[in-house]
């Protein structure tokens, strides 16, 4: 593990059936004010389908459009992507495809720090913040298995269908935080959060898209089947023919196919930071 300073970092571990009431009532001095203030993030690139949601209400997202209030957020769909502009300049938050992110919280601390917290239920960002100028500001990111909180940096974020977060930091430091425990990742690393689990240690960036696949082929009912064991990097998102896959917390996905001599599969491996890669994968029948 990797020390953390309390002293610069405040943040809470919020997974989902966690008590968040012990946001709302911490009395360390960068603690929001409680008043509706003017903040926002903004619309600033739109490519393919992407839907802005406002409170209850969806339409196309358009460049120029501000989020403003707890629940807005944005939702992409394949090969669609979009990147919004934090308020006052702090960064950029680069949103790609098959992602949904919304805000969970926009504040001022009592330094003037500002204060942003977004949800992110699936799919895949990047983020590039400059540091920091007021001790109260806070920029972080929930996941459903944890909490990732910068102050200055740039850094990707993947998650899995099962909540298992990849964090991937290019520059600067993360502070990855799961049931109670924090992990400092710094530039240069990556490290995993697997819901119900501690954030692991951080290891050497890899940003690695290459797959490893055997075959395993089975007969059920005078059908031959083949079924396909990938072994990616565990940090990284795994597409076949446009659907996303679980991907385990040892890099492990598995798929069963009807087994055919001229049928190919495209894998598609996309790490943290958004290097991706296409893999095209042949189902080859037993007597081939």
């Amino acid at each position: 593990m990797v020390a953390f300073d309390v002293r610069r970092y405040r943040y809470h571990v919020l997974g989902i059936g966690g008590a968040i009431a012990s946001l709302l009532i911490s009395q360390t001095p960068t603690s929001a004010i409680p008043v509706r203030v003017n903040r926002w993030l903004q619309v600033r690139q739109v490519t393919g389908n992407v839907t802005y949601l406002e409170r209850r209400q969806s339409q196309p997202a358009r460049v120029g459009q501000r989020l403003t209030a707890i629940g807005d957020g944005l939702r992409t769909t394949s090969n669609s992507t979009a990147q919004l502009e934090v308020d006052t300049g702090i960064g950029f938050i680069d949103v790609f495809e098959r992602t949904e992110l919304r805000i969970r919280a926009l504040s001022v601390a009592p330094d003037n720090g500002r204060i942003t917290h977004l949800t992110l239920e699936q799919g895949q960002i990047r983020v590039r913040t400059r540091s920091f100028t007021h001790e109260g500001s806070e920029l972080e990111i929930e996941t459903p298995a944890g909490v990732s909180g910068v102050r200055g940096t740039e850094f990707g974020l993947g998650v899995q269908p099962t909540g298992q977060t990849g964090t991937a930091t290019q520059a600067g430091a993360v502070a990855t935080t799961a049931q109670d425990q924090t992990v400092m990742v710094p530039g240069g690393f990556q490290n995993l959060m697997v819901p119900g689990s501690p954030p692991t240690a951080p290891v050497p960036l890899r940003n690695d898209t290459s797959l490893v696949v055997r075959r395993n082929f089975l007969i059920e009912g005078n059908v031959r089947y083949v079924q396909l064991v990938g072994q990616v990097d565990p940090v990284n998102i795994v597409l076949v023919d446009g659907e996303q896959q679980t991907v385990s917390a040892v890099g492990e996905f598995r798929l069963t196919r009807p087994a055919a001599t001229r049928t190919a599969l495209q894998i598609q491996v996309i790490t943290p930071l958004g290097r991706q890669q296409i893999h095209e994968v042949r189902l080859l029948a037993p007597d081939t």
